[in-house]
């Protein structure tokens, strides 16, 4: 018998887009799956003729291609969605969301958040995320319970959070995250430093000095708003980003969310140390903290990712949303049309973040021997008709309600809009129980 036979699942009948560079879009193709792996790419008829007797999912009139990968995060805060709106950042988080986090954020919150969040995103076509959030051994569990895909951490900050007492009771809380998922297949521990501002540099170099010793990405928010940049500049006299480049904090492990305010030799600074940077367009317009120069960090040579951020800031985990808008806000603060084209969109979210968090030898295109973490979006709605190029529908009209099947590792956890893994409803029913309580 043809060792072929032996593909698991069979996806047929869409338009394959395998985000591999140069990729062309295969119409009427088929994903083979096996042992939670790409085995094959290529027509359906001649995939179907090689493995017939495999499960077969059917795809047909829709878009096949990996899943989104949310490179920013804080996975809880949908407990708080729409609780601290219409404010910027700094009395955002002084006056609302630390005050509400230490009274309300423990063990069992952060449970409930984070599966809310897992279904909000798997929804949305998400299959790797981010977080950076407290409990990371909690969210950690939900994650893998599910089946979904996700870098966790425990943060530091230099004042008390709901976790942890102090900066050193918080490396030892990562050390033990690291230990206990190092070889996890699919949560990825990471070091997480909250910012330049809240983290003395002492701390911020023993955090350079974790993430190094342990070889994990190191996360944390960077040059976010003109408030930091000023902070920075008249405390250390450098910018934020030149402040941790003398620490020895960046380097290609670091995560920099945000970067916003950034100047042409900041840009320097993160592309010569080859730091990722996680764009998060739509928190930064609700906070009114500005629009990262996405499209010139990415000519600059700076690896580029897309980040939900939390909902409390963004008020939803929509990646496909918020990259639609990211191209379209680079066309206008650029005044050039062809900046950040469709196609780069689509990369960003998928390959390009894939690298960003220093896994695209395990997901981001659909290549033979990487993890078979993909989606399937619909193109029967109106708003589907006619596809041009399957490029542009995703970058500019797909939605994320599109979404209709989606596989992590192989597994199905998505089928036809339908949670497999979980019971939504329950978590709903007991998210709305907290928002009551909180609310009086």
């Amino acid at each position: 018998m043809n060792e072929r036979t032996t593909w698991d699942t069979l996806v047929v009948g869409g338009t394959v887009l395998t985000m591999e560079p140069e990729c062309e879009p295969i119409p009427n193709g088929a994903v083979a799956v096996s042992d939670g792996r790409i085995a094959a790419v290529g027509p359906c008829e001649q995939l179907l003729e090689q493995a017939p007797t495999c499960e077969v999912l059917e795809a047909t009139d829709s878009l096949i291609l990996p899943g989104f990968v949310n490179t920013h995060s804080h996975l809880a805060m949908t407990l708080v969605r729409g609780y601290a709106d219409d404010l910027p950042l700094k009395e955002w988080l002084e006056k609302r969301i630390w005050p509400v986090e230490r009274q309300h954020m423990n063990r069992d919150t952060v449970r409930l958040g984070t599966e809310l969040a897992i279904a909000e995103q798997l929804l949305a076509g998400i299959t790797t995320t981010t977080d950076m959030y407290f409990f990371g051994d909690e969210v950690a569990a939900a994650l893998e319970t599910v089946g979904m895909r996700g870098m966790v951490t425990e943060p530091l900050i230099d004042f008390p959070t709901p976790r942890c007492a102090t900066p050193e009771e918080a490396m030892d809380k990562q050390r033990e995250l690291i230990e206990a998922y190092r070889d996890n297949p699919l949560i990825f521990p990471s070091i997480a430093a909250h910012s330049p501002y809240s983290v003395c540099a002492a701390n911020l170099v023993k955090e350079a000095e974790l993430a190094e010793e342990y070889d994990v990405p190191l996360q944390i928010h960077l040059s976010e708003t003109r408030w930091e940049v000023d902070q920075l500049i008249s405390e250390k006299g450098s910018s934020p980003i030149a402040y941790l480049a003398d620490l020895g904090v960046l380097g290609e492990r670091t995560i920099a969310a945000h970067c916003v305010h950034v100047s042409p030799a900041d840009i320097e600074i993160l592309a010569a140390n080859e730091v990722g940077v996680s764009h998060n367009p739509i928190s930064n317009l609700k906070l009114a903290s500005g629009v990262s120069p996405a499209a010139t960090m990415i000519e600059a040579g700076v690896k580029l990712g897309l980040g939900t951020d939390g909902t409390a800031s963004n008020n939803t985990l929509d990646l496909l949303r918020d990259a639609q808008l990211m191209t379209l806000l680079q066309k206008v603060i650029t005044g050039n049309a062809t900046a950040l084209p469709a196609r780069t969109a689509i990369e960003i979210i998928t390959r390009l973040g894939a690298h960003v968090l220093g896994l695209e030898d395990r997901v981001g295109t659909l290549s033979p021997g990487l993890e078979a973490d993909l989606i399937c979006i619909s193109t029967k709605g109106a708003h589907a008709t006619p596809i041009y190029d399957p490029f542009s529908h995703l970058a500019f009209a797909a939605r994320s309600a599109d979404v209709r099947h989606v596989l992590v590792a192989g597994k199905l956890l998505v089928r036809d809009r339908t949670m497999q893994t979980m019971d939504l409803e329950s978590i709903q029913a007991r998210t709305k129980e907290f928002a009551t309580s909180l609310a009086g």
